[in-house]
């Protein structure tokens, strides 16, 4: 009935207790959860792969986060590239700006932003984006949607704007230029009142619901580690935002995952 359209699993957080992590999700009714392949970087892009090899119900996705644009190289996308072929893997990314902490400076950010377009792009593959602007500005949103108009927007493979932090506006361009909107634990913060007029603008057969685990805990959970069961609090909190009811969420966003990714 429910799909965590974006979760990062592999990391030490659920070593001691994945298996059953992965239990109250099925429990909750959680159906699919979509593993996102950052690891910490090159070199460890197959991490979400190895877990949906492992375990029924993950999906996968690799490429390399903003976080690390600095660190990709030709055997980074060699490696983005092999995993695609060989592997279980239904998306790139999370990949995308963040100019909030610039661990990359923003223009190395955007060369490795096209580049993994580009890899996504031949292989027919939609794109999962991480797009957190500065403090101080919105200059990642408006090279995001200039960069995604230039070399994405044309293929027609869409893709998720991921735990989006927007506005009504923002999300609009966003669905202009085909993707979906994912919500994530933060809309149900209570000043997040942008995001939360994002949610209501947004039409039902363009949304997702993710946990964003371990991060981004929703309430009443916030504060804890999260963990893809919890992604049924973010339905219950934009049911009630949407005059919906939770299976009609779960429904909606399950069909738009599966229309997305073919599955």
């Amino acid at each position: 009935m429910f799909v965590d359209s974006h979760a990062h699993l592999e990391g030490p957080k659920f070593d001691s207790d994945r298996a059953d992590v992965l239990a109250r999700a099925r429990a909750a009714g959680v159906e699919a959860i979509l593993c996102i392949g950052n690891g910490t970087g090159p070199g460890t892009l197959d991490c979400a792969a190895r877990l949906a090899e492992q375990h029924g119900g993950i999906y996968a996705s690799t490429g390399v986060h903003p976080h690390e644009a600095r660190l990709a190289d030709a055997d980074s996308y060699a490696e983005i590239e092999r995993l695609i072929a060989a592997r279980k893997v239904i998306a790139v990314g999370e990949i995308g700006l963040d100019y909030f902490y610039k661990h990359s400076e923003p223009e190395v950010q955007q060369q490795v932003f096209v580049r993994q377009m580009e890899i996504a792009r031949a292989a027919k593959l939609p794109i999962i984006l991480h797009i957190r602007p500065a403090t101080d500005n919105n200059a990642a949103w408006e090279d995001a949607f200039r960069l995604l108009r230039e070399h994405w927007q044309p293929t027609g493979l869409g893709g998720i704007f991921h735990c989006f932090t927007g506005n009504a506006e923002q999300a609009q361009r966003a669905l202009d230029l085909g993707f979906l909107i994912s919500f994530a634990g933060v809309v149900t913060f209570p000043k997040s009142a942008d995001i939360q007029a994002a949610a209501r603008a947004v039409s039902l057969d363009r949304m997702l619901i993710e946990t964003d685990s371990p991060f981004l805990a929703p309430a009443p959970h916030r504060g804890q580690r999260n963990e893809p069961a919890y992604v049924v609090e973010t339905a219950r909190y934009l049911a009630q935002l949407r005059d919906r009811t939770p299976d009609e969420i779960g429904t909606a966003t399950t069909r738009n995952f599966r229309g997305l990714f073919k599955i």
